[in-house]
């Protein structure tokens, strides 16, 4: 599939988080069994500050038509400080969601070198315009379960997804964390950005699921126990027979 093809699809799920001390880029990715809960992928860095100090948040659609503004009170944050990545679920309501999500790049399936790969972000020189990159998988940084990827990452555009198009399809293989330019020689030259691996966002699908799985558990629980109260209730109830 060509980017622009690539772009057209994965648009709609994109979010421009804003803080009080800046601004970041995410994207919607999962949903609970019940529709109760959405969660929006970023970089931890984006809303680090924000959350640790319980200031409130504002998560745009991509077109701004629709802000969700979240008090501390109103999310929860899934963090990996290792890997600079985190999740924020909120009360889809709040936001327009859509019901199927772009398929996450199995864990098990790193992407070769050279590999070629796009990403989306609202950098701060364009704060409120939606920018495509690309370029290819230059290493992989296996002990921090990252890659190294050929291009350039602006400011305002870490938590953006990194997307790959292969024979599976459109897949989210990560999130722009960083940008490592090459001061080598002074002026700074073209350098590296980071791709973390979306393996945190992995493991909070799990989580949900096994949350959803809890809480069917427990309505199957209080069910079974109610049925048994009316049952007795109706035993204790029941009109003595006469006696012959």
């Amino acid at each position: 599939m060509e980017w622009d093809n690539i772009t057209r699809l994965v648009s709609p799920y994109l979010v421009k988080i804003e803080t009080p001390t800046g601004s970041g880029t995410g994207f919607l990715y999962v949903c609970n069994e019940t529709k109760t809960i959405c969660g929006v992928a970023t970089a931890h860095h984006v809303i680090s500050d924000t959350d640790e100090w319980l200031q409130p948040m504002r998560i745009h659609t991509n077109d701004f038509k629709k802000t969700a503004f979240l008090k501390e009170s109103e999310r929860i944050v899934f963090s990996d400080y290792k890997t600079d990545s985190a999740v924020i679920l909120f009360d889809p309501a709040k936001l327009h969601v859509p019901e199927t999500f772009i398929q996450l790049r199995p864990v098990d399936a790193p992407l070769s070198i050279g590999a070629e790969v796009g990403w989306l972000g609202y950098p701060a020189i364009e704060p409120y315009t939606l920018c495509f990159f690309s370029g290819n998988i230059s290493a992989r940084r296996q002990d921090r379960s990252a890659y190294l990827v050929d291009g350039v990452a602006i400011n305002g555009v870490s938590g953006g997804p990194v997307l790959y198009s292969g024979s599976s399809g459109v897949q989210v293989v990560g999130i722009v964390t960083a940008y490592h330019a090459n001061r080598q020689r002074g002026d700074a030259l073209p350098g590296l950005s980071v791709a973390q691996d979306v393996s945190h966002f992995h493991q909070v699908i799990q989580q949900l699921k096994s949350m959803d799985e809890a809480v069917k558990k427990r309505a199957e629980i209080d069910e079974a126990q109610k049925t048994d109260v009316e049952k007795s209730a109706s035993s204790a109830t029941s009109p003595i027979p006469p006696e012959e």
